[in-house]
């Protein structure tokens, strides 16, 4: 099936427009702190959250808002995240009031979400003086919408695909923030994509849990597991295509475009984790069951010692067995090898649960570039997974040490 990558983002797919803007939340005038996406028409909707017993209100707003399955817009800030709040559902509640009344829409067909410190009281004022503001500069550029959903990320993330469906060309489009507290089940972030696409709210659904399984719950950057994670996916039907309400063909065309969005932008979040240097990709083949090799390789992703080998640039191979050897799953680690690539090169590193003599030169060129693939074949059977993650640097420290100010 011809997939093709396009310019653009949320609005690439027909009928979407976002917009972004400075409200007043965060101090600095400089950065964007209000977001919006807005569909013309009425879309399906699908979303899944983080799994922290702790959850920020505009998660519980947003879930009852999609009980139904159907959305038409998605307000964001950035710089509060309303989460343990006294007032957080009203606040939650008031904002999707203000941005309803302003695009002339029902509050219960807005997706809403916050990030930023936990535990501070999110003022509303600055958010209903700016919405006129927000409305009116909705266009078809979603960079101002990807930038004001920002925390500590250092760029926006965002990317776009195409591709026939049902004699019709779609799109999928969206835009996503994340940097720190990020580890899988859901890794901490916020993901809004968009598509034109036509597909019943139960598909949309089913497509949502199995596309985040293997994108942004394979992703980890520091082990802590937000409060506010959220992937929301709209979907308005524009493209004109049959509407796919089972799992044949078509419903497989659309998850393979979804799934290139979350696996790119994914890969975008862990290249910019905080403080990071290096976006390490771990790819485990030949495991008994694709379970395992989940485990095993976001076990490696998020050790500890590892990373900070890999901003080393020191091939400690040892690090990756002890992360494989620790797994909570069933396998011989006497059939494991491991390879470490890059685009400088590769080098085998152990064969059969033990190492193997390798240039420490060459192992060291492989690891100075800014992409490194840890290869892991279990040979023991077909499972196969991929996780990303990124190196641990000094910087995460600084970044964090002074988060709130």
């Amino acid at each position: 099936m011809p997939y093709q990558w396009i310019e653009g983002d949320v609005c690439a797919p027909k009928g979407f427009q976002a917009s972004g803007v400075h409200c007043g939340i965060r101090k600095n005038r400089s950065k964007k702190d209000l977001a919006l996406i807005f569909s013309h028409t009425m879309c399906t909707a699908a979303s899944v959250y983080t799994t922290n017993k702790v959850k920020g209100a505009p998660i519980l707003v947003t879930k009852q808002h999609l009980k139904d399955g159907k959305a038409q817009a998605v307000l964001c800030n950035s710089g509060n995240a309303n989460t343990c709040n006294a007032d957080g559902l009203d606040i939650a509640n008031a904002m999707c009031k203000s941005a309803a009344d302003a695009l002339d829409i029902r509050e219960e067909d807005i997706v809403i979400a916050s990030t930023g410190v936990i535990g501070q009281p999110l003022p509303l004022d600055p958010i209903t003086k700016a919405m006129p503001d927000l409305v009116a500069h909705l266009g078809l550029d979603g960079t101002p919408a990807a930038e004001a959903i920002m925390t500590t990320d250092t760029c926006p993330k965002q990317v776009a695909v195409q591709f026939p469906l049902g004699g019709k060309m779609c799109s999928i489009g969206g835009i996503s923030k994340g940097s720190g507290m990020i580890h899988p089940n859901m890794a901490t972030m916020l993901c809004f994509v968009t598509s034109d696409a036509a597909i019943s709210s139960e598909m949309l659904q089913k497509a949502v849990k199995q596309v985040a399984d293997d994108t942004f719950n394979m992703i980890s950057v520091d082990g802590d597991t937000s409060t506010n994670d959220m992937l929301t996916v709209l979907a308005n039907g524009q493209a004109g295509n049959p509407v796919i309400t089972k799992q044949d063909d078509a419903y497989d065309t659309f998850v393979e475009g979804l799934m290139m969005v979350c696996r790119q932008l994914a890969k975008q979040m862990a290249a910019d984790g905080e403080g990071a240097t290096k976006l390490l990709e771990c790819t485990v083949t030949g495991a008994p069951s694709k379970e395992t090799a989940r485990k095993v390789a976001k076990s490696v992703v998020c050790s500890t010692l590892f990373k900070a080998a890999m901003f080393g640039e020191d091939a400690n191979w040892g690090r990756i067995l002890c992360a494989i050897g620790y797994t909570d799953a069933a396998f011989d680690i006497d059939k494991v090898g491991v390879v470490l690539a890059s685009e400088a090169g590769q080098v085998e590193v152990c064969r059969d649960g033990a190492g193997v003599p390798f240039s420490e030169d060459t192992a060291k060129q492989v690891l100075s570039e800014k992409e490194i693939q840890i290869v892991i074949s279990m040979n023991q059977g077909d499972g196969q997974a991929t996780a990303w993650g990124c190196d641990l640097s000094y910087d995460y420290v600084k970044i964090n040490g002074d988060y709130r100010t």
